[in-house]
């Protein structure tokens, strides 16, 4: 089985799903000059139940909109996905700056002539590429345009003074959205008729162990258990409206664990990558407490790793 494909075959994930998948990277090899933007991601996705009914909706050539809370992978499984199937990734970030020219492209003057600089929409589509639309509800009304054209069953992209672009048959779309973040907006029903959505649940405690074991597979049991406590307490607190969700920082997690392989003590690391998150004193002195309620200020890196 392709290396690709193991984290499926681990978690359970249906064979006949594993053979489709197969079939496709059989079907739709990548052209050597985009096989660099085929990219391992920095680690797997768990969720069985989750992995087969993205899987699925992708075999099938539906887009694919991951929504929900902050931390709980959204971007690592779309990462995951197009590494499974083995496509080049192109990732589109909206902002207030994103308009059609950027998804698109621009005119540029080149060899004594106008010509269209592609770009990433444009490029996923002719290359067969997974375009990961992060934070696609911020994007303005002139972006969301393009997507309109570009999501839609139909797979053609009408470029004013252009020709017209065919999307390539392996050619996915997928995207990210947290609710509540400054600048995000509802998106409106045209737009969400173009995707098949996943509401992605909250990191549970086994997944969130075998995300920290994949980065720091030497973590000692009661460090592992605390690191993923505090996590698991600030998601719950977070849930529950008592703070913000600055602070229920994965990523500022598993940073700081690298920096107390590095020699830095527990405590200071988790400063550093989890209370510094919260910039509201208030709040901050709330996490604080939880952080030494789980990481004695007394531990060093021996009680780590």
């Amino acid at each position: 089985m392709q290396e690709e494909l193991k984290i499926l075959d681990e978690q359970g994930v249906d064979g006949r799903l594993l053979e489709q998948v197969e079939a496709f990277r059989k079907e739709y090899p990548v052209a050597e000059a985009v096989k660099d933007r085929v990219v391992r991601p920095p680690i797997p996705f768990y969720g069985k139940e989750i992995l087969e009914m993205a899987v699925a909706a992708l075999l099938e050539g539906s887009n694919l909109l991951l929504s929900g809370a902050k931390a709980t992978g959204k971007n690592i499984l779309a990462e995951n996905l197009a590494w499974m199937f083995g496509r080049p990734v192109y990732n589109i970030s909206f902002n207030v700056n994103t308009d059609s020219s950027s998804l698109i492209g621009t005119d540029t003057f080149r060899d004594n002539e106008v010509k269209l600089r592609k770009g990433s929409v444009y490029r996923c589509a002719e290359e067969g590429g997974f375009g990961i639309l992060d934070e696609v509800n911020m994007a303005k009304n002139d972006a969301a345009s393009v997507l309109h054209a570009t999501l839609d069953h139909r797979r053609i992209i009408d470029v004013p003074g252009y020709e017209k672009i065919d999307l390539h048959p392996a050619t996915r779309f997928i995207g990210t959205m947290n609710y509540g973040y400054a600048g995000t907006k509802e998106l409106n029903e045209a737009l969400v008729s173009r995707f098949l959505v996943i509401d992605m649940p909250p990191l549970t405690e086994d997944n969130l162990h075998r995300i920290i074991l994949h980065d720091y597979p030497d973590i000692k049991e009661d460090a592992l258990l605390a690191f993923s406590g505090l996590f698991l307490d600030l998601q719950k607190k977070a849930s529950n409206s008592e703070i913000s969700t600055k602070a229920m920082d994965l990523r500022g997690l598993l940073a700081a664990l690298g920096t107390v392989r590095a020699g830095l003590r527990p405590w200071q690391a988790a400063q550093m990558g989890i209370t510094n998150k919260a910039f509201d004193i208030f709040e901050r002195e709330i996490v604080s407490d939880m952080v030494m309620t789980r990481i004695p200020e007394e531990w060093t890196k021996e009680q780590v790793f």
